[in-house]
């Protein structure tokens, strides 16, 4: 996938428009060149899976690819089996001369913090989690809100009235996607039932596919006929279970649409992309700050995705019904709860 960069830059101004930033200064001040310029080199530790996972991970490749396509600014990669690598990989990065390190994945908060209190000149930013420090940028989404509107869509898809979600593991992030894609059905088709249930109980279950299909295939035999799969790449057994159960399945993060044509409803999507990128911006133009940002339908970095390849599965009722959703979302007149409190 080719990023538009005008795209990407409407997202991200609208973005710095409706931020939530709690800020805090850097740690020795903002540092520009005699050009207003700062020189980037940023080292990305990817969430455990493959970088080319079609999902989380490979927007966050997409982003720092089009920086280096368009800035020539090269970027260093690190990929964990686990996150107790995290502190061996950060430091590999740092040798190798990065000055901004990104983390992408939730679990590594606790690595994070630690990591920047060893690396107290290196920007640090963790995507889809939170960790405090005077060094580093913690991006979360409002999910939540994507959820709501791919849960109206798989209401309305709904032959059987049973819709499922599978997620990683049961922790608060994954509340968020599950309790927006439930309010999301309720709204549209009261009496809607939502399965709910998980891979496993620790980060290994976001890369196991085997798992992930057996709790898919449970709920498609509790009656679900869409299933919602939040589980990064393990989202793959997902898709496998409804494409053999003659169901539809929920993406998410990237578009997904394309990865099993005729099966998959829509993708709901997690702009990875528009985050990283516009740290990568604000640290080469020398405004980069700590601090906890927020984003959501407002600022187009969460919603849905709609392409050929699903177009036939969505008549253009359902169509309306969800971008009538996303705006009202967008606008206030609907407020989708955050049982994470962000």
């Amino acid at each position: 996938m080719i990023l538009d960069r005008r795209r990407l830059l409407a997202g991200i101004s609208l973005a710095v428009i409706g931020l939530s930033v709690m800020a805090a200064a850097d740690p020795d001040g903002v540092m520009r060149s005699a050009d207003g310029e700062v020189p980037v080199k940023p080292g990305v530790v990817y969430a455990l899976g493959d970088k080319r996972d079609g999902g989380f991970n490979e927007g966050a490749l997409h982003a720092l690819e089009f920086f280096r396509n368009e800035t020539g600014e090269a970027f260093l990669e690190a990929e964990v089996q686990s996150v107790d690598g995290f502190a061996a990989a950060v430091d590999g990065l740092v040798r190798q001369g990065a000055n901004l390190v990104i983390a992408v994945g939730f679990y590594y908060a606790d690595a994070v913090k630690a990591a920047a209190a060893a690396h107290p000149d290196i920007r640090f930013v963790l995507v889809d989690g939170v960790a405090d420090g005077p060094n580093i940028r913690s991006i979360v989404f409002r999910e939540q809100e994507g959820a709501y509107l791919v849960g109206v869509l798989a209401a309305l898809a709904s032959k059987t009235g049973t819709i499922g979600f599978v997620g990683a593991t049961d922790v608060p992030l994954m509340q968020k996607f599950s309790n927006g894609y439930a309010a999301g059905a309720r709204a549209t088709r009261p009496g809607v039932t939502t399965l709910v249930d998980y891979v496993g109980t620790d980060p290994a279950a976001f890369r196991d596919r085997d798992r992930a299909a057996q709790v898919a295939r449970d709920e498609i035999g509790r009656g679900a006929d869409v299933v919602f799969a939040v589980a990064g790449e393990a989202n793959l057994g997902v898709f496998q279970a409804a494409r053999e159960g003659e169901k539809l399945a929920i993406g998410v993060d990237s578009n997904q649409n394309g990865l099993v044509p005729g099966t998959i409803l829509t993708s709901m999507l997690k702009r990875v992309d528009i985050a990283v990128l516009r740290s990568l911006d604000d640290m080469r133009a020398g405004i980069w700050s700590a601090g906890l940002v927020t984003l959501g339908v407002r600022e187009h970095a969460v919603g849905w995705a709609i392409d050929d390849n699903n177009r036939p599965l969505v008549t253009p009722e359902m169509e309306e019904a969800v971008e009538t959703a996303r705006r009202a979302i967008a606008d206030g007149s609907i407020t989708v709860p955050d049982p994470t409190g962000h």
